[in-house]
């Protein structure tokens, strides 16, 4: 409910970009439509573009890791390893959880040539 009033929208799903209301499913579609709704929520033609997401990915930290889960939360034994080796030299690292998205788990496999996770970059 709370939502509902402060956007002054009374349906959901409600889209929001950059903090504000964009509109509900039916403003999403007619901007789809109108090839307006990249224009609406500020991306810029090509960002889409998966060598353009892995390229933003690899250098959103000074070292980022791409591993299965999440530091606390390892979804397999060579994710906890290297957390476990990075924590102890004291390095600080960003990371993201390949198995929540398998078009950047590709990606990255083919930008690599490295064909298993997890993956440290660094700048």
């Amino acid at each position: 409910q709370g939502l509902k009033e402060l956007s002054k929208w009374p349906t959901f799903p409600q889209l929001y970009a950059k903090g504000k209301l964009v509109g509900g499913l039916d403003v999403v579609k007619e901007l789809i439509e109108g090839d307006e709704l990249k224009g609406e929520l500020g991306v810029a033609e090509g960002e889409g573009d998966l060598n353009t997401r892995l390229a933003q990915l690899v250098s959103k930290e000074p070292v980022m890791l791409f591993m299965k889960g999440a530091p606390g939360a390892e979804r397999c034994g060579f994710s906890r390893t290297i957390v476990a080796l990075l924590q102890d030299q004291g390095v600080k690292f960003g990371t993201f959880d390949i198995l929540g998205d398998e078009e950047v788990r590709q990606g990255l496999k083919e930008l690599s040539k490295w064909p298993t996770f997890p993956q440290l970059y660094a700048k």
